[in-house]
C-alpha cells in the first residue's frame, strides 16, 4: 500500500509542482468561500433568484469572450509572470470589494462589476496556469499531476462552501472576501519560490494571426476537437445541478436539508473518483476509456431521474461526480499530451470556453425540458441522450477512439501550413508507456 500511495502522489515529489499545487489549493478554497459570500450578499440585497442568475451570467460573458485571447497571450509571454499579474489583479479586486462591504458601500451594480472584472482576470489566468503545469513535471507524471489538480479542486468544492458559511455566520460577509483576497498570495508565493527556469514561448505568429493559427491547429488535430465536443455534449445533455431544488422539494420530498446533501453528493463522489484514478496507471487508449466513462456518467444521471429513493439518488449523484472527475482527468491529460507547448495556452483556453459554456447551457435546456416533461423525464431523457451521443462517437470521433497517447513534442508552424502536409511537422509518436524513456 505504501508503494501505491507513493505512486498516487508521485507528481508531488517535484518541488515546483508541489508549490503550485499547494498554492492553487489554498486559492481554490478562497474562491469557493467568495462564491458563497457573493451569492449570499446578492440574495440578501435583492431577494431575487433571477439576480443570482444575473451574477452567473456576468461571470460567464468574460469567460467565454476573453478566454481565447487569454490563451493566445499565454502562448506569447512568460507564463509565470502572466500568472503573477493575474493573481495580483484578482487579489486587488477582492480587497477592493472587501473594503466596500466593510464600509457598507454595497450596491448591486458594484457586485455585478466585481463578478465581471474578476472573471475577466481569470480568463487570462486559467490558460497560463494550465499551460505551465507540463513544464513542472516529467511527461510520465503529467497524468498524475493533472489528476491531483482535479482532486484538489474537488476537495475545495466541498470544504470551501462549508468554510465560507462558517466565516459568514461568525465574522460576516466581508471577512470571506478578505480571506479570498489573501488566498491569492499563496499562488503568488509559490510562483516566486519556484526554482525551475521555465522556457518562455517564442512564437512565430503574434496577435490576431496567432489567434487564428490556434483555431486552425485544432481543426488539423481531430482528437482535440472531438475531445472537446464529447465533453460539451455530455454536460449540455445531462446536467443535474439546475434541477436539484425541484428534486429535493417535489420529487424526493427531502426539503432544504436534503437539498444540501444532493448538492454535496457529486463533489464527494468526485473526490473519491479522482483519488481512485490517482492510483491507476494511464490506460492504453485514454480517449476510448473517456468515452465509456461518459457513458457511465449519462447512465447514472438517467437512473437518478427515475429514482424515488433519497439514498439511491445520493449514490447515483456521487457516482456521476466520480465519473465526471475521472473524465476531467483523462480529458486534461489527453489534451496536454496531444498539444505541443507552443499551442497549450490557446488550446487550454478553447477547452475552457466549452467547459464554461456547456454546464450553463445544460442547466438551461434541463429547465426548459422539465417544464414540458417534468424533472424526472428531463433527467432521464438527458442521461439517455448523453449515452447515445457518447456511443455514437465510435463513428463521429474515430481519432479519439484510436488515440494511444501520441505526444506532439515540437512543432514548426511555418511547415504546418504546407499544402501537402497531412499532419503537423515535428510529431514524434509514442505510447504513454514510452514517455518515461523519452524524458
Amino acid at each position: 500500500m505504501a508503494v501505491r500511495w507513493t505512486e498516487a502522489l508521485a507528481a508531488l515529489r517535484f518541488r515546483d509542482f508541489r508549490l503550485l499545487w499547494a498554492g492553487q489549493f489554498v486559492s481554490m478554497l478562497g474562491t469557493q468561500m467568495q462564491t458563497v459570500a457573493l451569492s449570499w450578499l446578492v440574495y440578501e440585497l435583492t431577494g431575487s433568484p433571477a439576480q443570482l442568475g444575473g451574477i452567473a451570467l456576468a461571470r460567464a460573458i468574460p469567460t467565454i469572450s476573453l478566454s481565447l485571447f487569454g490563451g493566445t497571450l499565454a502562448d506569447q509571454v512568460d507564463r509565470r509572470r502572466l500568472l503573477l499579474v493575474t493573481q495580483t489583479v484578482a487579489a486587488a479586486l477582492l480587497a477592493g470589494l472587501a473594503v466596500c462591504v466593510s464600509l457598507g458601500w454595497t450596491v448591486l451594480p458594484l457586485l455585478y462589476a466585481f463578478a465581471f472584472a474578476s472573471a475577466a482576470a481569470m480568463a487570462f489566468d486559467a490558460p497560463a496556469r494550465q499551460a505551465l503545469i507540463p513544464a513542472l513535471v516529467p511527461r510520465e507524471r503529467l497524468a498524475n499531476a493533472l489528476t491531483l489538480n482535479v482532486l484538489a479542486w474537488d476537495v475545495a468544492a466541498v470544504a470551501g462552501p462549508a468554510l465560507g458559511g462558517l466565516v459568514i455566520a461568525r465574522l460576516g460577509v466581508a471577512a470571506a472576501f478578505w480571506a479570498d483576497a489573501l488566498s491569492y498570495f499563496a499562488v503568488v508565493a509559490a510562483l516566486l519560490l519556484m526554482r525551475r527556469d521555465i522556457p518562455i514561448p517564442q512564437p512565430e505568429r503574434r496577435g490576431w494571426e496567432a489567434f487564428t493559427d490556434g483555431l486552425a491547429f485544432v481543426r488539423r488535430r481531430p482528437v482535440l476537437w472531438q475531445l472537446m465536443l464529447l465533453d460539451f455534449f455530455a454536460v449540455v445533455l445531462a446536467s443535474a445541478t439546475g434541477l436539484l431544488p425541484v428534486f429535493a422539494r417535489d420529487v424526493l420530498g427531502v426539503g432544504p436539508e436534503g437539498l444540501g446533501l444532493l448538492f454535496a453528493a457529486p463533489s464527494i463522489g468526485a473526490i473519491a473518483g479522482a483519488a481512485l484514478f490517482a492510483f491507476l496507471s494511464m490506460p492504453k487508449h485514454p480517449g476510448r476509456v473517456m468515452v465509456w466513462v461518459v457513458v457511465g456518467y449519462g447512465a447514472s444521471l438517467a437512473f437518478f431521474g427515475v429514482s424515488r429513493s433519497f439514498w439511491l439518488s445520493l449514490t447515483l449523484l456521487a457516482l456521476s461526480g466520480g465519473l465526471d472527475a475521472v473524465s476531467m482527468a483523462l480529458r486534461h491529460t489527453v489534451r496536454q499530451l496531444a498539444t505541443p507547448d507552443a499551442y497549450r495556452g490557446r488550446i487550454g483556453a478553447l477547452a475552457s470556453v466549452f467547459a464554461a459554456g456547456g454546464p450553463r447551457l445544460g442547466q438551461f435546456q434541463a429547465g426548459l425540458l422539465a417544464s414540458v416533461v417534468g424533472p424526472a423525464g428531463a433527467m432521464a431523457l438527458g442521461g439517455i441522450g448523453c449515452v447515445v451521443v457518447a456511443l455514437a462517437s465510435r463513428w463521429w470521433a474515430l481519432d479519439l477512439w484510436r488515440y494511444r497517447g501520441e505526444e506532439l513534442t515540437e512543432v514548426h508552424p511555418a511547415r504546418m501550413h504546407g499544402e501537402h502536409s497531412s499532419a503537423p511537422a515535428g510529431i514524434r509518436s509514442g505510447t504513454l508507456s514510452d514517455l518515461g524513456r523519452k524524458s
